[in-house]
């Protein structure tokens, strides 16, 4: 008896060596890999919260809503987009390294279901550019059309030839999370439909630039810490791998370029302006991520604090340049961050990379293919936008009637507002009933906004 209970447990112990056999060493890292690459599409996706309140509370009370919605459709429309058509543009195989023909619905690429979730959502960021720069004064619908053609087809085949195997990778361009890719595309269409869409009302007047001022600065500061924290996603999560050295290196560099854009920018805002102008001051942080985005892997820790301390000082002249220069009204400063400074970091690869680059004596090379592909992407999206444009306002135009601007996105296109309430001197005439003469008072008091600030005896 004592010999067969012997023999079974010694059975009983070798039962668990067949049925959990110890898995391989190459299981565990893709595993690992892909629990990483995941966390950081999360991260990713966690942005699109920040970029929702950085809008909503640098633009006026009575559009919070409009913007609300516009965020959270974008990141649903690019989802089903890019799953739709965008990834087999970006990543199917590739028709003269210009764009992929096949992938769609993920047919051939099953095997690749994370790496699509974590591209998703870097194409609603893509989007999710233009929703900032052309607030206050865009129809829902107009916009959500736009979103179609950015996520389907316009960002997918950026994406192509840099990270897709396309003719800008077989160059040599390095854009390692999407200085250019990402940012400087989103910017760029914003550019495009800010000129056909024009200044919101009162902006431009008489040849004066009149201050409309955001409702919730603080809400703007959450939406930048945000932005920031999923950039460590953003950043790290394009290593595409848990890589012990790299991420940590990746992680560093992002943190240093952002901090330096605060500094710079609140230094540079201080000597300019006498004060440390709090929005600059926000957009810095900003400035200095899409500065390090580009190169955030290619540069010495170093580097990315000059790339973003110098990104921090673009930023400000950029923002003054659109704003008061060439009157391009940009109520976030979108374009200026994400446009002129992804351009300065794709650049800054050509010269701060450790590799290639000009300061590590390698001359030039690296740093004219840089310019080639910003160049590119310029001609291709502009043009592009454009073309979907056209498209667009064949349907009607894509700018709201003026009462509704006055009066405010959230009851035009929603019928509710975001805030019980929301009637304070940029939000009155709050109705569906509006007269001939509605929301002249108001304009009247933006146009007079500047002349107050110079003589403070007018404020009473």
């Amino acid at each position: 008896m004592k010999k067969k209970i012997m023999s079974l447990s010694a059975g009983l112990m070798v039962i668990p060596t067949f049925a959990y056999a110890s898995p391989s060493v190459e299981s565990v890292v893709s595993s690992v890999d892909m629990v990483w690459m995941m966390i950081a599409a999360f991260l990713v996706f966690f942005m699109h919260a920040g970029f929702a309140m950085v809008e909503t509370g640098f633009t006026r009370s009575k559009n919070a809503l409009n913007i609300l919605m516009k965020n959270l459709m974008t990141m649903s429309i690019a989802s089903v987009l890019y799953f739709l058509a965008g990834y087999g543009f970006m990543f199917g195989d590739s028709l003269g390294g210009f764009i992929g023909a096949n992938g769609f619905l993920l047919n051939g690429h099953s095997d690749q279901i994370g790496f699509f979730v974590f591209q998703a959502v870097f194409a609603a960021t893509c989007a999710t550019i233009i929703s900032g720069a052309v607030a206050e004064r865009m129809k829902l619908g107009s916009y959500l059309m736009l979103t179609v053609f950015m996520t389907g087809l316009i960002y997918p085949i950026v994406g192509h030839w840099v990270w897709g195997g396309g003719w800008l990778a077989e160059l040599g361009f390095v854009d390692f999370a999407g200085s250019t890719v990402v940012h400087l595309t989103g910017a760029l269409g914003a550019i495009v439909t800010v000129l056909f869409l024009g200044p919101r009302l009162g902006k431009y007047t008489n040849g004066r630039v009149n201050v409309i001022p955001g409702h919730n600065i603080p809400l703007g500061a959450l939406g930048v810490f945000i932005l920031w924290f999923g950039w460590f996603g953003f950043n790290g999560g394009s290593t595409l791998a848990a890589d012990p050295a790299l991420i940590p290196a990746v992680i560093a560099t992002t943190l240093l370029s952002a901090s330096a854009g605060v500094i710079a920018s609140a230094a540079y805002s201080y000597i300019k302006f006498q004060q440390i102008d709090a929005s600059l001051t926000l957009n810095g942080a900003l400035a200095g991520l899409v500065g390090i985005t580009a190169g955030t892997a290619n540069v010495s820790p170093i580097g990315a604090a000059v790339i973003g301390l110098i990104a921090g000082i673009i930023l400000v002249e950029a923002v003054q340049l659109f704003d008061r220069v060439l009157k391009i009204d940009d109520p976030v400063g979108a374009i200026a961050v994400h446009g002129v400074c992804g351009i300065w970091g794709t650049l800054a690869v050509g010269i701060f990379s450790v590799e290639g680059g000009l300061l590590y004596g390698d001359g030039t090379a690296l740093l004219g293919v840089q310019a080639i592909g910003i160049a590119a992407v310029i001609g291709w999206t502009m043009a592009a936008t454009s073309v979907a444009l056209v498209i667009v306002t064949r349907f009607g135009s894509i700018r709201v009637p003026r009462e509704e601007e006055v009066a405010g996105l959230d009851f035009s296109e929603h019928g509710s507002s975001a805030y019980e309430s929301s009637r304070g001197i940029f939000n009155e005439n709050y109705s569906q009933n509006v007269g001939a003469d509605f929301g002249v008072g108001l304009i009247k008091r933006l146009d007079d906004l500047k002349t107050k600030k110079r003589n403070p005896r007018q404020i009473h």
